[in-house]
């Protein structure tokens, strides 16, 4: 099996189950937990670099212009998902956050269809239709403008797709963006910490601790996400996606009790009933490569180098 599909699908269920550390963290504020995702993640990320002596090679990359610019807008968006995810859950919203990373996987595939020329099959737009209309059912069930979850679905998507086409590798790539926003997250916690308004050191060890491990429960999934992303096409990675709004889901129903009505559920069903069109889609299939394309990174066109080719995958 492609080992982007399961560097994706590893991603997605620990985001999934993420709502549990953001909430053991709860006393810390919004702002506060994205900016020690950062700081913390950079240096898990620097000692990776210097690990495999990677830093001459980090450099030369950063110095293009044209990656810096890519890699500026990347940890932008990353960084106003990451508050906009903290803040929704920390605020009793789950539910609602889960609803973002549901719609995602359709922005990602407009995404893919719009700017990367991906494909669907004719009978695969039908699931799709199907998926979009259950979150539009959900969407409708709010009975207001789901804000939080079109944010985080905005900016998720825009980020998948700067990462589709980022000139770096995973590692390097991820290092970039949060060493671009290192030194304002560090100059912004230490100047809480003159004012004593920070909250490492103060509300207790097991906070601290909790606080320096977001360094690790940030930077692997996202290095999982982004090697999955260089690996698979665009419209895979967004059907990958609807494991993390389950996890985040069922926990805001079950662990958090957050209210579930009739139409929610509805709205779910709806959802799980066309990602179970599209796995059936794709085993009926009579072309040969069908089920193949679920696990290559590509598509292969028949050649004289196909069977080369795909020993080299």
């Amino acid at each position: 099996m492609n080992k982007g599909v399961l560097f994706g699908a590893g991603a997605y269920l620990i985001w999934g189950f993420f709502p549990l550390y953001i909430k053991a963290v709860q006393s810390v504020p919004a702002l506060q937990i994205m900016f020690h995702r950062v700081v913390w993640s950079f240096i898990l990320l620097v000692i990776v670099i210097l690990a495999r002596q990677q830093q001459r090679k980090l450099l030369a990359e950063a110095s293009s212009r044209r990656t810096l610019g890519v890699y500026t807008i990347a940890s932008l968006l990353l960084a106003a998902n990451w508050l906009i995810y903290v803040w929704g859950v920390n605020s009793g919203q789950v539910v609602e956050t889960s609803l973002g990373y549901f719609i995602n996987p359709l922005f990602s595939v407009l995404l893919g269809v719009i700017f990367l020329r991906e494909r669907l099959r004719p009978w695969q737009w039908l699931p799709f239709g199907l998926a979009a209309s259950g979150v539009a059912y959900l969407t409708v069930s709010y009975g207001a403008l789901p804000w939080i979850a079109l944010a985080l679905t905005l900016t998720f998507g825009l980020y998948g797709l700067i990462k589709k086409i980022s000139p770096l590798e995973a590692l390097s790539g991820l290092t970039m963006e949060t060493g671009l926003l290192f030194l304002p997250a560090a100059g912004y916690l230490a100047y809480l910490g003159s004012l004593g308004e920070g909250s490492f050191g103060r509300l207790g060890w097991s906070t601290d601790l909790l606080l320096a491990l977001s360094g690790i429960v940030t930077a692997v999934p996202l290095l999982m996400f982004a090697t999955a992303a260089r690996r698979i096409p665009l419209w895979m990675v967004g059907l990958l996606q609807y494991i993390a709004p389950t996890g985040q889901f069922l926990l805001g129903i079950l662990v958090y009790h957050e209210p579930f009505s009739q139409e929610r559920l509805i709205g779910f069903v709806i959802i799980w009933a066309a990602l179970l069109l599209f796995t059936l889609e794709g085993f009926i299939s009579r072309r040969p490569l069908s089920f193949h394309e679920l696990l290559t990174p590509k598509r292969m066109k028949n050649s004289p180098q196909r069977h080369q080719d795909t020993k080299n995958h």
